[in-house]
């Protein structure tokens, strides 16, 4: 047996059944958390452990009861999923009729429901004890997320004392989308992420990865073949930034000393809050959309009102404004106590980044994401739009913020 292969044995087949899994399908089948999410590349088996973990489910319950399987529209669900459960009840002895007009597998454990997202609304008049959900990130993500409610309504039928009805998803990634914020985002102890690529599966042809690769950008890759979240509208800014690997949980201490990034918009204003330790830069708070810099100023006091703090602020703060005074002189206003570091100009854009990203790559940058989760998100998600950085996402405040500090104290340290 490959040594890739896991076994799942049925029980209520007869003969019993034994099933050859990846470790990756086999986690997915097994799992019973609430919801479990397995994201993979292409080729990487995502329905195969869809179709076997809905039938293993439906054929567990000593009950006939639905099951509930969606896919994004009607073509899909002729092409993918009907043949899929029909090979699979076939080859495992499983006697079944299919009802095309209705897309309904009716078998002696229950029905299998296969159900189109095309339309939100339709998804009404029946009920389901266990749903799984394939490509729900090929929707958009309010339209995602409109679906997935309407399938949480559905799953109401009961089941086994004590037993939790539960709603899985396969999917590949789409870019930050419904499937992002579901998994990542919003994730708690009642989901479970399974990740896989297409190397996980020893069966595909030997050049079907090569010829993926000639037809995708490497952002596409990353997402199409690893089966990471990536921004597929245009090259990710900051490609080094990883949220898990780079997570940290260190906060600002008592009285310890600050490193400020600041950026200047009129309501728009935006500081990332850094420690440095052990030679490392640590963001530990950011605070973000305050009215001006005096407002700005006065939030971070509020917040840290002994430390002492450097500002490494935006070069544009010593210009003066119609009021005669510049963002510079409100910041050096001693109620602030404040020292201000500001460049005479700003470096480079393209310097910045790569000074953020080479800080990541090197294990000398790291964000607290849980005092820090717009710039988590802004890191993850600005992309380049005509060769620089796109500003109309308004994600640009926050990075220029946090990478004024990070280019300063890397200057200072000598690695730039």
């Amino acid at each position: 047996m490959n040594t890739s292969l896991t076994d799942l044995t049925y029980k209520m087949f007869k003969p019993k059944s034994i099933i050859k899994l990846l470790k990756h399908q086999r986690a997915f089948v097994v799992s019973r958390i609430k919801h479990t999410i397995l994201v993979a590349g292409f080729g990487s088996g995502k329905t195969e452990a869809a179709v076997t973990k809905a039938v293993y489910i439906l054929t567990s319950t000593h009950k006939k009861l639905n099951v509930g399987y969606y896919l994004p529209n009607y073509p899909l669900i002729n092409d993918i999923a009907v043949p899929r459960f029909q090979e699979f009840f076939e080859k495992h002895n499983i006697q079944y009729k299919y009802n095309s007009t209705e897309k309904v597998f009716y078998t002696k454990y229950g029905k299998i429901l296969l159900r189109n997202m095309t339309k939100p609304e339709t998804i009404v008049g029946y009920e389901t004890f266990y749903s799984i959900i394939d490509e729900i990130d090929i929707l958009p993500k309010s339209k995602a997320k409109a679906v997935f409610n309407k399938i949480i309504a559905r799953n109401r039928q009961v089941c086994l004392k004590g037993q939790k009805n539960s709603i899985d998803l396969v999917s590949t990634p789409e870019g930050f989308n419904f499937l992002y914020n579901f998994a990542v985002k919003e994730w708690t102890t009642e989901k479970c992420l399974i990740k896989a690529r297409t190397s996980d599966n020893p069966f595909l042809p030997e050049d079907y990865i090569e010829t993926l690769s000639a037809q995708y950008t490497e952002e596409e890759l990353t997402a199409y073949i690893n089966g990471e979240f990536c921004n597929l509208t245009s090259g990710t800014v900051y490609k080094s930034y990883k949220r898990d690997k780079y997570n940290t949980n260190r906060i600002a201490l008592h009285n310890e000393p600050l490193y400020i990034g600041m950026d200047f918009n009129i309501e728009k204003m935006s500081a990332i809050v850094y420690v440095i330790d052990g030679g490392a830069m640590y963001a530990v708070d950011q605070i973000i959309n305050k009215y001006d810099t005096e407002d700005l100023a006065n939030a971070i006091r509020e917040v840290y009102p002994t430390n002492e703090i450097e500002i490494n602020p935006d070069a544009s703060c010593r210009a003066r404004s119609s009021a005669g005074l510049s963002d510079y002189d409100i910041l050096i206003d001693e109620k602030y106590n404040f020292n201000v570091n500001a460049r005479r100009k700003n470096p480079e854009i393209s310097h910045r980044i790569r000074a953020v990203n080479k800080s990541f790559e090197i294990g000398k940058l790291f964000v607290n994401l849980e005092k820090c989760p717009a710039l988590a998100d802004a890191l993850e998600q600005q992309s380049y739009k005509n060769g620089l950085p796109d500003k109309t996402s308004g994600l640009d405040h926050i990075l220029d913020a946090g990478g004024y500090a990070v280019v300063e104290q890397i200057y200072r340290s000598g690695l730039d």
